[in-house]
């Protein structure tokens, strides 16, 4: 009898055990897991609050960096909303010196002081020529409003859609023209006009990005090149010292007209 009892005691155990295991089992299983995209989410929240803390020390920082030079033409809580400042995760070695940091979701940020400079050279070389003799090209649709309206406050003719092959180069083209400076909004995109330009010797002003390779190109003006706000921006003060500098009498509108919002 002894024996039986032990028997019986010992079976017990090992029922007892397996069900206590099936049951961490059933309880595993009754957890949700997370699916890939949720998981994606929380983190890209995370990187989110990170990026916000570094735009904020960034701001201050070159805020503090401008208050120091009186001869800033833009303020710098302007390019920081406009996101004027914002570059990609390509830096070539040619826009290396432009750039001021990268964020913590890997974009690199132009340096506002270096915008700035390259605005006050840009309003300053392009206030040698005539209206007549400037092209503006801009293929990126974002810039076409803002483009636009630089053409029509100053005068200066714009190709935005397509830019016409031959233009600069074909003299039998009915719309052959001789303009003596091109302003590019970005050398890849608007590469055909750049090209022509550098085939005939013509002046050239670039808009250029982090990414852009700036060979070809006289006077650049460094900033984010693929946004409506900070193309507008851009282009806003461009158009503005223009007409002051050349005293065309005209009305300029708000910065609004240009970006498309209040900043």
């Amino acid at each position: 009898m002894p024996i039986k009892k032990k028997t019986i005691s010992r079976t017990s155990k090992k029922k007892t055990e397996k069900k206590k295991v099936i049951k961490k089992k059933t309880e595993k299983k009754a957890e949700p897991k997370k699916s890939a995209l949720e998981k994606l989410k929380e983190k890209a929240k995370a990187l989110e609050k990170k990026v916000e803390l570094i735009d904020t020390k960034e701001i201050k920082e070159q805020i503090k960096e401008q208050k120091k030079d009186k001869k800033t033409l833009v303020p710098v809580e302007d390019y920081i909303k406009t996101g004027t400042y914002i570059g990609t995760r390509a830096v070539t070695p040619q826009m290396r010196k432009y750039v001021y940091k990268r964020r913590a979701d890997g974009l690199a940020v132009l340096n506002t002081l270096e915008i700035d400079k390259g605005l006050q050279n840009g309003i300053e070389f392009i206030s040698k020529f005539e209206p007549e003799d400037i092209i503006l090209a801009c293929k990126r649709e974002v810039g076409w409003t803002a483009v636009r309206l630089f053409s029509k406050l100053t005068g200066i003719k714009n190709f935005t859609k397509k830019y016409p092959a031959g233009i600069l180069t074909n003299t039998q083209l009915e719309i052959f023209i001789e303009p003596k400076l091109i302003i590019v909004c970005d050398p890849w995109i608007d590469k055909n006009a750049l090209s022509d330009a550098n085939k005939t010797n013509r002046k050239v002003l670039g808009l250029c990005d982090t990414n852009n390779f700036t060979k070809g190109i006289d006077v650049i003006i460094p900033c984010n090149n693929k946004s409506s706000k900070g193309l507008g921006l851009i282009l806003y003060y461009l158009a503005e010292g223009f007409i002051k500098n050349k005293k065309i009498k005209v009305k300029m509108p708000r910065l609004k007209e240009f970006v498309g919002e209040e900043i």
